[in-house]
């Protein structure tokens, strides 16, 4: 079973509902967590889960809304009541070390002291972790951005945040679900997608289900209009595939 729990579906603007960006994704036993922006680790614990169970992280880029939890992530793996003793993987786009290097130096406690940490730069191209393949393109928001593919019985596409993008068609073409940024219904931000731009994508690249997320408020007297293919997100939805 693959199972994906929506952690956060908002953004750096904080709102009651909406914590920043995250999602849970659960194959087999072992969990990923895709980006962890702030209030990711308390949704964790709500959720019954501790930094322990998981297993491998991903970065769609690097800011704070999908990056501030990160820090407070690591130290609890070293200062909780049970420090971690399993290996764990970070995964970005460019500059990924050069990224943790600086955020501990600001915080020198984050860096292990009781298991292995690897930090992976994966750009265009693919890693395979406990049976998944992990395949990521540059898009267009930050020089480190990425969007993610998983194939693991199911095919699942997570755009990070982005403008109007080939790779992101490329990389969701008859995918099983694409999870995808649509900051603004209607207004236009550079670096974000708007629906018009979306449904470009969506168009282009035909995933069989698409799921909105990283919301900002412009999203609160819009949800109730969105139809198929298109799902808006909320804190706390879950998915699940039996492959």
């Amino acid at each position: 079973m693959v199972k994906i729990k929506f952690l956060g579906t908002g953004t750096s603007y904080p709102t009651r509902g909406r914590v920043s960006s995250s999602c849970l994704v659960t194959v087999n036993g072992t969990r990923f967590l895709i980006d962890i922006g702030p209030s990711v680790l308390r949704r964790l614990v709500e959720y019954g889960l501790s930094v322990n169970n998981i297993d491998l992280i991903l970065l769609t880029h690097f800011h704070v809304d999908h990056s501030g939890d990160l820090p407070a992530f690591l130290f609890a793996c070293n200062y909780g009541i049970e420090p971690r003793m399993k290996p764990l993987k970070i995964i970005g786009g460019e500059g990924v070390r050069s990224f943790f290097r600086r955020v501990s130096h600001a915080f020198p406690w984050i860096k292990p002291k009781s298991y292995d940490l690897q930090i992976l730069k994966v750009v265009n191209g693919k890693y395979s972790f406990c049976g998944v393949e992990i395949e990521t393109k540059r898009t267009n928001h930050n020089r480190e951005s990425i969007a993610i593919r998983m194939n693991m019985g199911v095919s699942v596409v997570f755009s990070g945040d982005t403008d109007y993008s080939k790779n992101l068609i490329e990389l969701s073409r008859g995918v099983d679900l694409l999870i995808v940024e649509c900051s603004f219904p209607e207004r236009k931000v550079k670096g974000h997608m708007n629906l018009p731009t979306l449904k470009r994508i969506v168009e282009a690249s035909k995933p069989k289900q698409v799921v909105i997320t990283h919301l900002y408020p412009d999203w609160d007297e819009k949800i109730g209009e969105i139809s198929s293919p298109y799902t808006v997100s909320y804190d706390g939805m879950e998915i699940e595939f039996n492959r």
